[in-house]
């Protein structure tokens, strides 16, 4: 469901005129600041809000760019104003994807014995190295399935009642954060998708928790310590993009990969490597 069909504001606007003042909004940029960094007279930009101008397909790609909107959302732009969308959403199999697969392929493999990740907008894993599915099943065989959902989802392995909560032992630290993260993300990317995820485990939350995730501050590494049957890792997370990607898939495909944080966890992960990679006895 695009956004179009989402919000209304209090004038009645819908459509076109809605998603650009929306999205400008998001980015909270004046009409004028708008106008300076794309090029076009503020005059156009207001009348394009108010609906007195109709908007060329150039016109939406542009504005569209300079306001740095996802290309899901870029399509659902040129439909509301009566154009046919320009970027495509091919599946992860479809051959024309063939060069971005490999090329997140070999970023996974490339960041083993540690664990690394694709994810899409959602933050559903889309692909896993060896470590992180080793890592999967440190936690519980069965965990994805005692959280539920379609797609083994990120959010759902924290904040599920059935999730990891219990072994992750600086929780109060860093569900804020991943909440806050989450809830910003889905805000910046017009993630649906990521809202749903968000009212769903929001009913599961304690009170202290989603209201710290209100005021918590954006941090370089989100850290993430586990511990289970005597086992610690201390892992941070650092995150890639597919900066210049004209496919929505790629454009929503993000590759989390997970350092050590410490000796301990580096040497535990080398160890596994060493025992996955070894001679058959």
């Amino acid at each position: 469901m695009s956004l179009s069909s989402l919000e209304k504001n209090t004038a009645g606007e819908t459509g076109f005129p809605l998603l650009l003042k929306t999205w400008r909004q998001r980015r909270r940029l004046s009409q004028l600041e708008l106008a300076l960094s794309s090029g076009v007279s503020q005059r156009h930009v207001s009348f394009l809000e108010s609906g007195r101008a109709q908007p060329s397909r150039r016109m939406i790609l542009q504005l569209s760019e300079t306001l740095e909107v996802p290309l899901r959302e870029r399509n659902d732009w040129l439909t509301a104003a009566g154009f046919a969308p320009v970027f495509r959403a091919r599946p992860l199999d479809d051959p024309q994807m063939m060069q971005v697969m490999s090329a997140v392929r070999m970023m996974l493999a490339n960041h083993e014995p540690f664990p690394a990740i694709a994810i899409d907008r959602a933050w559903n894993i889309r692909m896993a190295n060896k470590p992180f599915d080793m890592m999967g099943a440190m936690l519980g065989r069965d965990i994805w399935q005692d959280v539920g959902g379609a797609q083994r989802n990120l959010m759902r392995l924290f904040f599920h009642p059935n999730g990891i909560k219990p072994f992750v032992t600086n929780w109060t630290a860093i569900a804020p954060l991943l909440w806050h993260r989450a809830q910003r993300e889905a805000e910046a990317l017009g993630g649906h998708e990521m809202k749903q995820v968000l009212t769903e485990l929001s009913e599961f939350q304690d009170a202290d928790t989603l209201w710290a995730a209100e005021d918590a501050a954006l941090v370089p590494v989100l850290p993430l310590i586990v511990e289970k049957d005597g086992v610690r890792i201390s892992l941070f997370t650092v995150i890639a993009t597919f900066g210049t990607a004209q496919d929505v898939t790629a454009d929503e495909l993000r590759i989390e990969s997970l350092f050590p944080a410490d000796a301990a966890t580096e040497t535990l992960f080398r160890a596994a490597a060493g025992r996955h990679d070894g001679p058959a006895a």
